[in-house]
């Protein structure tokens, strides 16, 4: 869990506290941080308060989106940060069209695993 600089908050467009996710997935706050630890989720300090806070797009309806687990393993093992993988998920790429969040939760996560994966060559 790190803080973010201005402009990695600003590409995100919403943010949800870690109750809040727990809420929507129905299990409880220590569920939702053993998700954050096993990288399931990226969890960034935010706010007055620093408190946890996970992009709204890795969320959907009462499960977490699929195919950003893998995703999210994928830019670890290409050596991102979690500040610099939020950046690659929330800056839009012309090619997908839209940002790899939205093409994930629009279920083309195919081609966005395709394009982490050509990160690493």
């Amino acid at each position: 869990m790190t803080e973010i600089d201005a402009k990695t908050d600003a590409l995100v467009p919403a943010w949800l506290t870690v109750p809040d996710i727990a809420e929507m997935l129905d299990v409880d706050v220590i569920r939702v941080r053993q998700l954050i630890k096993e990288g399931q989720l990226i969890a960034v300090r935010r706010g007055e308060n620093r408190a946890l806070h996970v992009p709204a797009a890795f969320i959907d309806g009462d499960k977490v989106v699929k195919g950003l687990a893998g995703t999210l393993t994928l830019l670890r093992d290409d050596g991102f940060t979690d500040e610099e993988m939020l950046e690659w998920l929330f800056t839009p790429d012309d090619s997908l069209p839209g940002t790899p969040a939205q093409a994930l939760s629009e279920n083309r996560g195919t081609e966005v695993k395709r394009r982490a994966q050509a990160l690493a060559v």
